[in-house]
């Protein structure tokens, strides 16, 4: 059987999974799992989908935006709840499992979202290549009795890009992005500051050109005039590009409130 056979059966075998559980509510990141899943559900079954994005602090607003905006392009109905994960200090406290508390926030809310609306299924977008038991989230899934229907096809994460090129989807080649919040080390409290801090960086070295990094907060110390520092994680396909730009990059990066400015010479490690 070629690859390309492979991955026909698992889309059929996707769409039978999909249609056997509608109607169907789905976790939307803008990611390129929950988009493919979402928009291949909605191929596949028209009204009976609906997706549901979580308007969370950790979510950057150009995510936001750009997700939606690819929903709206194909005329998928999405919902956008806010949610309030950094009032819960289990989430606040920054934990390993973190992300547990994050899940079954929006999780509760789609539950609430699907009796309301008549939606017997939640699903979400975890991969084949995904390993449940390294993933808080996954937990919240099961105890949530949320499917990953891209899992139980067995499609991979290069299955996912694939079907997402096959479907003309934006996200077919796009880097993961872990939410902000997995930017904080654990055991340093998860802030509404923060989270802007990194996305102001982030944001920042997007404009110098570079596509797949991580700006990662360096808590201040206990000084009262210490700010957080900033290291900045650039893929090792994209490093041979950080000379020409470090001093500029450095120079804008604490012009907008970082204290100190790290380059890690070992760039972002898969």
């Amino acid at each position: 059987m070629s690859s390309e056979q492979s991955l026909e059966s698992k889309e059929s075998q996707l769409r039978a999974l999909l249609r056997a559980r509608a109607p169907l509510l789905i976790a939307y990141s803008g990611g390129v799992d929950s988009t493919l899943l979402l928009a291949i559900a909605h191929e596949t079954l028209g009204a009976e989908c609906a997706g549901v994005i979580a308007d969370s602090p950790s979510l950057p607003r150009a995510s936001l935006d750009e997700a939606m905006r690819i929903s709206g392009a194909r005329n998928i109905p999405v919902e956008v709840v806010a949610t309030t994960e950094l009032e819960d200090p289990r989430y606040a406290e920054n934990p390993p499992n973190r992300c547990y508390f994050c899940k079954a926030e929006l999780f509760t809310r789609m539950e609430e979202i699907a009796k309301d609306k008549g939606f017997t299924t939640i699903a979400y977008g975890e991969n084949a290549d995904d390993p449940a038991n390294l993933r808080p989230g996954s937990q919240a899934a099961a105890e949530f009795s949320v499917i990953a229907p891209l899992k139980e096809a067995g499609l991979t994460k290069s299955d996912v890009r694939e079907l997402s090129r096959k479907m003309n989807l934006p996200t077919a080649d796009a880097p993961a992005q872990p939410c902000l919040s997995s930017r904080i080390p654990h055991g340093t409290r998860v802030t509404r500051d923060a989270l802007d801090f990194v996305e102001r960086g982030e944001a920042i070295v997007r404009q110098f050109g570079f596509r797949t990094f991580r700006v990662r907060y360096l808590p201040p110390d206990q000084s009262p005039l210490s700010r957080p520092g900033a290291k900045v994680q650039i893929s090792i396909e994209e490093m041979n590009r950080i000379d020409p730009v470090r001093q500029t990059l450095v120079a804008a990066l604490s012009a907008s409130g970082f204290g100190r400015v790290e380059i890690d010479p070992e760039g972002l490690q898969r």
